[in-house]
């Protein structure tokens, strides 16, 4: 078994006001925990917060060894947005339309890097914290997690986490979501499609882990490919879903664990994978 806790972690950014690590990387043979540490500012996606997120996304990327990236937080909250003082701290448009820019191409990263994303969540997860739950390919939760977009209660319409929220849940629920600023629990978000797991908080790393455990247990080939087939064909029209995925289909067949795999099937044996 894999486990996706670990002491070997690794410096990111510093916030030199307190001299911490905004987000504190940890290594596990094939998984890296990602943990926003921040909990005084609510782990709150500040421009520095999110320019070492987006620098330890594009390493991790470009690092075949890796098959899962967990994002997980310290503190009472997951995430609770942007952080507001320093958007008011820098009233322009110009910081304005950088920062929304920014944290898009964060999230981007994480729909198109190759490993499996899942989002570890306690506490609250608001406006662009929830838009980061949304975004991750998987996600579970400790019962006590909230989920909201909130930018409503303040004036401003959450139109960026829009994006990501209304990808996962249901229209209506969705529009409800954004347009009441309402909490939503656990047990809701599961229901409605946001996260996939929901645990007690005593449970909550023992249900993460089985479903790493289900992710790992694959032919990373497999897992590379259908993560990257299954976001591109959702914006396709059906025909043109169905050429694409025959095609990938096709390249997915002509690599050596898929061979070994079938092998492995017939002869009633586990498959042993090499990532070829």
């Amino acid at each position: 078994m894999t486990q996706f806790n670990s002491n070997q972690s690794v410096p990111s950014s510093i916030d030199t006001s307190s001299n911490k690590l905004l987000v504190i990387r940890e290594n596990s043979d094939s998984i890296v925990t990602l943990t926003l540490n921040s909990p005084k500012q609510f782990n709150a996606l500040s421009v520095e917060l999110l320019t070492t997120m987006q620098a330890e996304l594009d390493n991790i990327a470009q690092d075949r060894n890796i098959q899962v990236v967990v994002i997980a937080a310290n503190g009472k909250a997951f995430c609770a947005g942007h952080n507001l003082k320093e958007m008011r701290a820098n009233p322009d448009e110009a910081f304005q339309r950088a920062l929304f820019e920014q944290c898009s191409q964060m999230m981007l990263t994480i729909n198109r890097m190759p490993q499996v994303v899942i989002a570890k969540v306690e506490g609250i997860a608001t406006a662009a914290g929830c838009q980061l739950v949304a975004a991750c390919d998987l996600a579970v939760a400790s019962d006590n997690a909230k989920f909201a977009t909130s930018g409503i209660n303040v004036g401003l319409f959450c139109s960026t986490p829009a994006v990501a929220v209304s990808r996962n849940l249901s229209r209506k629920q969705a529009f409800e979501m954004l347009i009441t600023g309402e909490f939503i629990d656990a047990h809701t978000a599961l229901q409605q499609g946001l996260i996939n797991r929901v645990a007690s908080a005593e449970q909550l790393d023992q249900t993460l882990q089985s479903l790493i455990d289900a992710i790992t247990a694959k032919s990373s080939v497999a897992v590379r490919t259908g993560k990257n087939m299954f976001y591109k064909q959702l914006d396709m029209e059906l025909a043109e879903a169905y050429e694409y995925a025959g095609e990938v289909m096709t390249c997915n067949m002509m690599a050596d664990d898929v061979s070994e795999g079938i092998n492995a099937f017939i002869e009633k044996r586990p498959a042993v994978w090499t990532g070829q």
